[in-house]
C-alpha cells in the first residue's frame, strides 16, 4: 500500500510551454528512480498524474504530478528536492505527505509504446534483420498513419542520446495492487491512489 507522497507543480510561465518543462522535470525524475532501482530494476516509487485528462483527439498530463511510496522514509532518500534543484524556480515540491484515507479510487499509469513511425520501425527491422534500410522502409510503406490520443513527454536517452517520446497511459481500477514500478515510476500492474 503507498501511503505517503510528493507533488510536484509546474508553475507555469508563459515564455516557456508546458511540454518543454515537463521534458527537464520528469528527466530529472528519471535520474533519481534510475538510482533507487533494485538488482531487478525495479523502483519503490510510483507516479500519478493528477490533471491528466484524456480525449478524443488528444489528452493532457496537467501541471502536477504525485510522486508515492510505501512510507516516508522511502520519499525522503528519493530526496526530491535534491533532483530538482536546478529548476526551483520552474517546480514546487511540498512536503512529504500521508495520503488522505478518503481517496476517489485507484489507477495505474503504464508507458505505452504505439508503433507509428515507419521510419523508427524500418531502421529497427534492418538492424534485427541485416537488411538495408530502404529494403526495410518498403516493409512499412503501406501502413497507415494512426493518430495517437495519449499525452507523452519528449526525453532524451542519455545512453543513445536520441529523442523519444514516453507515452503515459492511464487506466482507472478497483483496488490497490502492487508497489514496484519502473525507472519511469509507471507500471503495468502496481496501482497509486487516486484523490
Amino acid at each position: 500500500m503507498l501511503n505517503y507522497y510528493h507533488e510536484l507543480l509546474l508553475l507555469l510561465q508563459e515564455e516557456i510551454p508546458i511540454h518543454f518543462l515537463w521534458s527537464k522535470v520528469f528527466q530529472q525524475i528519471h535520474l533519481g528512480l534510475v538510482e533507487m532501482q533494485d538488482e531487478q530494476g525495479r523502483v519503490p516509487i510510483g507516479l500519478s498524474f493528477p490533471e491528466y485528462i484524456t480525449g478524443e483527439k488528444y489528452s493532457v498530463l496537467g501541471s502536477k504530478c504525485r510522486l508515492f511510496a510505501q512510507d516516508e522514509a522511502t520519499l525522503a532518500r528519493f530526496n526530491a528536492a535534491k533532483w530538482l534543484a536546478r529548476l526551483s524556480d520552474y517546480v514546487h515540491c511540498t512536503s512529504i505527505r500521508p495520503v488522505p484515507e478518503k481517496i476517489m479510487g485507484y489507477a495505474i499509469y503504464q508507458r505505452e509504446q504505439p508503433k507509428t513511425n515507419k521510419e523508427r520501425l524500418a531502421r529497427r527491422y534492418a538492424k534485427r534483420h541485416n537488411v538495408n534500410y530502404e529494403t526495410a522502409l518498403e516493409r512499412y510503406s503501406e501502413m497507415a498513419q494512426q493518430t495517437i490520443t495519449t499525452p507523452f513527454i519528449r526525453l532524451k536517452s542519455l545512453s543513445g542520446g536520441n529523442e523519444f517520446c514516453l507515452w503515459i497511459k492511464k487506466t482507472i481500477v478497483a483496488e490497490a495492487s502492487g508497489a514496484t514500478f519502473s525507472s519511469y515510476g509507471l507500471s503495468a500492474v502496481s496501482s497509486v491512489p487516486e484523490f
